[in-house]
């Protein structure tokens, strides 16, 4: 397989970071899960508008990293791939309409629905295979979160203790052919026991096509939560450290560890497990909220721009997907080509 990296990425945050005083002004403080520290909400998130889609997203993701690589090579990408929380249409996909929009003309559109929090390593992993055998040469990854505005400020749903912590954004990312900056491997699990733990809740007990006035929701138990909990804490160390193996490397040679960002509980038992301290985990939880699939790119995005990303790196991405039915994880040794230089 020939070498392929992940060059360069770019995010997009709707409007105005919204306070968490928003959601306390209608939080039930009986609920069951009120509490639970896998609903401590973070400080800020953004929430993208009703009528602004996922392409809409993705276009705006595009034109800023269009700017860091160029237009040409944007528009030369011969494979797009996405992944969208919430999609905005049934059966199309969002991939066909934004390469449109951004004048692509790809061999390869794919819409991939599986891979959740971890969907950035699942669609890494499928354009590496792509590129590395020699079908393509180029591709283009957009992960969207798109639940925060349009789902969690329902009026019925704004009351709940898991309203607080989602929050919306988009990536972008650009690989290709190349050894500038190399993906080292990937390490997946699939979970399928663990699929129906994880779906939606509609008070009403209707299918979420059928006509209704519930409004709908991920519904969690306090026996749920204690599941997710337990496999989350174990899934995200076992890819990474399976991974690890893999390349003949230790925790303690990682630069970096970009993990999805779903809570603080969860981030600080992934240090803990894998002897990692916060100076090498980028959390942006407390800014963006959990991001879901979306998390893993945007948050190496800004530790990037941010100086947090050195040239030369070893990368760690890894994540878990809604009750524990997918994990991931990919090492990337950032722009050693640069550091070479």
């Amino acid at each position: 397989m020939r070498p392929v990296s992940l060059l360069e990425l770019a995010s997009y945050l709707p409007g105005e970071p919204v306070g968490t005083e928003y959601f306390l002004r209608y939080q039930e403080q009986d609920a069951a899960l009120t509490d639970h520290t896998m609903f401590k909400a973070p400080n800020s998130r953004h929430q993208v508008s009703r009528d602004e889609t996922p392409t809409d997203m993705m276009e705006k993701a595009a034109h800023t990293l269009a700017e860091r690589i160029g237009q040409d090579a944007l528009r030369g990408v011969d494979v797009v791939i996405t992944n969208s929380l919430l999609p905005e249409v049934p059966f199309t996909g969002a991939g066909a309409e934004v390469a449109h929009r951004l004048g692509i003309r790809a061999d390869w559109v794919l819409d991939a629905h599986n891979g959740g929090c971890a969907s950035f390593v699942h669609l890494l992993r499928l354009a590496r295979v792509l590129i590395g055998t020699g079908q393509a040469t180029s591709a283009l990854l957009f992960n969207v979160q798109n639940c925060a505005g349009p789902v969690m400020t329902q009026p019925d749903v704004r009351r709940l203790p898991e309203a607080v912590i989602p929050g919306d954004g988009c990536a972008a990312a650009f690989v290709a052919a190349s050894d500038e900056s190399p993906v080292l491997g990937v390490q997946v699990a699939n979970r399928g026991e663990y699929t129906r733990d994880c779906g939606l809740t509609l008070s009403d007990g209707r299918k979420y096509w059928e006509a209704g006035t519930s409004q709908m929701h991920v519904g969690f138990t306090p026996g749920k939560v204690k599941d997710i909990v337990e496999r989350g804490n174990q899934l995200v160390p076992e890819v990474v450290l399976g991974l690890c193996e893999q390349l003949g490397l230790k925790t303690d040679d990682l630069d970096a560890l970009i993990t999805n960002q779903p809570n603080r509980m969860f981030l600080e038992q992934w240090r803990q497990r894998l002897s990692i301290g916060p100076d090498r985990h980028l959390d942006t939880f407390d800014r963006f909220g959990n991001l879901f699939g979306a998390a893993v790119p945007i948050t190496l995005d800004h530790g990037i721009r941010e100086g947090r990303i050195k040239d030369g790196n070893l990368l760690m991405l890894a994540g878990f997907a809604h009750a524990g039915d997918f994990a991931g994880a990919a090492a990337v040794r950032w722009r050693a080509g640069s550091a070479r230089a």
